[in-house]
């Protein structure tokens, strides 16, 4: 049954289809007031869920979509979908919000901005609260989709195109990747529902299939959560708006791999394989991230790398998470591995905070000052001093920096990896070593480009000559956005558990569901001091070794130069593209002749060598005659006459020999109806035969004389054995369905039926105008369709030559 749950999920498609209307219609106004309620509306409608999931309960929503395939529209709360639906929605409101301010009604297309950003928030709900792993994938492909469409907004920007194709390319390969993924999960458990399959884990942990299913979901998860060294999509995706950006790429699509992540942990979790995988990749994409942030000069690009290192960090926590799952009388409160999920699912939230706020702020730079390169910017601290204070409270917290909400998850961050040493299994006690040093090293670099970001934007000399613009302050509506993701950084900061019991530990029970006894629930409790811990020191240790290496940055900066651009993943993917399209036009070139002759020959080849090789390796060539009808003399002779036209059409010179030839074929066919006892067939095959004859000998009244060299065409072997092979194929085929019939024919369903439900006793018209009416009626539609259009030319044409 269709409920509100499932509306709306499709409320922003829905939506969408009124935008370009509201855009004509009202003008005068920002098409985004109009676009600001959706995400309102459905935010006010989902926090209504959030005593549910408090108290562990479900919300589940079954709508048939097509239930034979086991395919069916299941809307799905629970906490960690409701952490997401309240992201995608609370986030989408601020960003239109910014939207409005940042897009001149002016001078920028807003109907279809605003399209597209629907769109993509109805495919981000689809996914986060999807059940059906079809369902999910369908969304999936839409937020890639969607996603090209934003990141290319601005179309007439080469450097627009190139990034969303880059991005598509990257995900929807990875997506493709993931659908088999879910075709080996239903394979493995018989269903495409992800809570019974989440049930069936422990009995598929050890078939053949898991290990393949759990790689190839992860490519999915990875590239579309830019991951290294999926992450070169990423900063060429910053050519899209800001408010794209701000959405995309800190709350929303990038995370949509690390949902996946989190919903199908209970799946995968108990095998070594997903804690190296997700870990390992988690804790390189972290370092690589940081490390590549510092070289940026674009205000975006280093926002696009740090989203990249922040998203790792998170993907290495619920990496580390995943081995609670591997103790008995587990300790809920203080286990560190527990409190490693705790601090994803936090970090998960305040990184949407801070870097909305960020890429915001940056936005506003750009448009305020007609620039985001550090190298030209520089002294805005007195002229935009709001924005300042915004970029300071973002840029701390990413680094870590207390009293900021950044600071308490980098803190469980680093209990995380600390603790992972001491783990028994998988070898990590041997190599696990690895995760807190990457995690400190990765964490100075993560210090260092948050100072980047705000003291070379900031601080220092100011630069009016290479600025377009003359920079002044954003307006308000421009301002109010990150001015309220930098007041939920501080209030998150000061008073985390306002998001402990509400939704944090709802989640949780989502990510380990086996770890809750029946009435047990997780104890989330987050403060600021611990104590002088080791978290303290790394932290210490970050700072000064940060600013050090900040204030110095131009005596080691120059370690770059042993990382060129021409030795890159993106020039991997350049040159891969390049030598691809070369392949493809090679290939395409030395089958696609532009001859409908080649064309046939291909399909037919194929055709007959498919079907041949399935009918003798199945065995299901046979032929019987004993139920049979006699061959009457009359028969004989039309088969005769018959194949006598056929061979007059192929090796006539004449083009009137040609077509009477062809006109007998289809006179004699009509003369097998009467024979067959089937009058209405004959009338129509005779009706059809004589107006195709007339059309045929007036077109061709008109063409021009054969050329004397096209007389004489030579007998080609290829084309006569490829038509044998056809006819011999068809035959065969024939014979075979005839000879084994699987069940009884529906003629007799008919000859019963007819009269008595249609009241016909004309069983041929009864069937062609009641019982399959509507294919009867379609067929005329097109053809009426046909007519239209061969008028719309032939008058267009007409009109043409008058106007000559």
């Amino acid at each position: 049954m269709f409920t509100a749950l499932h509306f709306a999920i499709i409320a922003p498609f829905i939506a969408a289809i009124f935008v370009p209307i509201l855009y004509k219609l009202f003008s005068r106004i920002h098409t985004g007031w109009f676009v600001l309620t959706v995400p309102t509306i459905l935010f006010l409608y989902f926090l209504q869920y959030l005593p549910t999931t408090a108290n562990k309960e479900t919300v589940t929503a079954v709508f048939d979509w097509i239930p034979s395939l086991g395919i069916h529209f299941t809307a799905y709360i629970d906490g960690l979908g409701l952490l997401f639906a309240l992201l995608i929605t609370g986030i989408g409101i601020l960003v239109v919000l910014y939207s409005i301010y940042y897009l001149s009604k002016e001078r920028e297309s807003l109907h279809t901005f605003y399209t597209f950003l629907l769109m993509f928030m109805g495919a981000m709900l689809g996914v986060v609260l999807s059940d059906n792993l079809i369902v999910l994938y369908m969304f999936w492909e839409i937020t890639s989709l969607s996603s090209f469409l934003l990141i290319s907004y601005w179309y007439e920007r080469e450097k627009s195109i190139y990034g969303a194709l880059k991005s598509m390319i990257i995900t929807v390969m990875g997506g493709f990747s993931m659908l088999v993924g879910f075709v080996l999960l239903y394979t493995m458990t018989g269903t495409f529902s992800i809570q019974e399959t989440i049930a069936a884990s422990s009995d598929i942990v050890s078939h053949n299939l898991f290990l393949p299913a759990m790689l190839t979901i992860l490519l999915g998860a990875l590239t579309k959560s830019a991951q290294f060294p999926f992450h070169i999509w990423l900063p060429d995706a910053m050519e899209a708006p800001t408010p794209v950006s701000a959405y995309l790429h800190s709350a929303t699509m990038v995370k949509a791999g690390i949902y996946l992540v989190a919903r199908l942990s209970p799946v995968f979790a108990i095998s070594g394989e997903w804690f190296w995988l997700i870990a390992g990749f988690g804790i390189t994409t972290l370092f690589w991230g940081s490390f590549s942030a510092v070289r940026q000069t674009d205000l975006k690009g280093i926002l696009a790398f740090s989203t990249v290192s922040q998203l790792g960090m998170i993907l290495s926590m619920l990496g580390v998470g995943a081995a609670a799952l591997h103790f008995d009388n587990l300790d809920l409160e203080d286990n560190v591995f527990v409190g490693a999920t705790t601090a994803a699912l936090f970090h998960l939230i305040n990184h949407a905070t801070f870097k909305g706020s960020l890429f915001m702020m940056v936005g506003i730079v750009d448009h305020e000052t007609g620039t985001r390169d550090i190298r030209k910017l520089g002294g805005l601290m007195t002229i935009m001093p709001i924005t300042f204070t915004i970029a300071v409270i973002g840029s701390f917290s990413m680094a870590g920096l207390p009293p900021f909400n950044g600071f308490l998850s980098k803190e469980m961050f680093f209990t995380a990896m600390r603790e992972i040493t001491k783990f028994q299994l998988f070898n990590v006690d041997t190599y696990g070593v690895i995760f807190p040093a990457i995690a400190w090293l990765a964490s100075i670099f993560t210090f260092i480009y948050s100072m980047i970001l705000v003291f070379k934007t900031f601080n220092g000399k100011f630069k009016p000559e290479k600025l377009d613009v003359k920079p002044h302050e954003a307006p308000f509506g421009m301002l109010l956005s990150p001015i309220i993701l930098v007041s939920l950084v501080i209030v998150f900061g000061f008073f985390p558990n306002i998001l402990s019991y509400t939704v944090i530990e709802p989640a949780m029970a989502s990510i380990l569901p086996s770890l809750l006894q029946e009435g047990e629930q997780f104890y989330v409790d987050i403060y600021f001091w611990h104590g002088w811990t080791p978290e303290l020191y790394m932290t210490i240790g970050v700072i000064s070794v940060g600013l050090f290496l900040y204030l110095g940055m131009k005596k080691w900066v120059g370690i770059y130069r042993l990382f060129p651009d021409n030795i890159s993943f993106n020039t991997l993917y350049d040159q891969a593209i390049v030598k691809g399209e070369r392949l493809s036009e090679k290939i395409i070139s030395s089958h696609m002749t532009g001859f409908i002759k080649d064309y046939l020959l291909y399909i037919f080849s194929f055709f007959t060598a498919a079907l041949v090789f399935t009918l003798f390796h199945k065995e299901a060539f046979i032929i019987e005659t004993q139920n049979l009808a006699p061959v009457s003399i009359y028969e004989v002779i039309l088969a005769v006459v018959l194949v006598a036209s056929v061979l007059t059409v192929m090796f006539t010179k004449s083009r009137l020999k040609a077509i009477i030839g062809l006109g007998v074929v289809g006179y004699t066919i009509a003369l097998f109806f009467v024979i067959f006892r089937a009058p209405d067939l004959a009338l129509t095959q005779l009706i059809i035969e004589t107006v195709s004859v007339a059309l045929f000998l007036l077109c061709f009244y008109h063409l021009p004389q054969i050329a004397k060299s096209l007389e004489t065409i030579r007998f080609q072997l290829g084309n006569f054995i490829i038509s044998l092979a056809v006819g011999t194929t068809i035959t065969l085929i024939g014979l075979t369905a005839n000879s084994n019939r699987l069940f009884e024919s529906i003629s007799g369903f008919f000859i019963e039926n007819s009269y008595n439900e249609a009241g016909g006793k004309n069983m041929v018209n009864v069937i062609l105008v009641d019982f399959r009416g509507f294919d009867t009626m379609l067929e005329i539609l097109v053809l009426g369709i046909a007519a239209f259009g061969i008028f719309t030319m032939i008058k267009l044409r007409l009109e043409g030559k008058e106007q000559l």
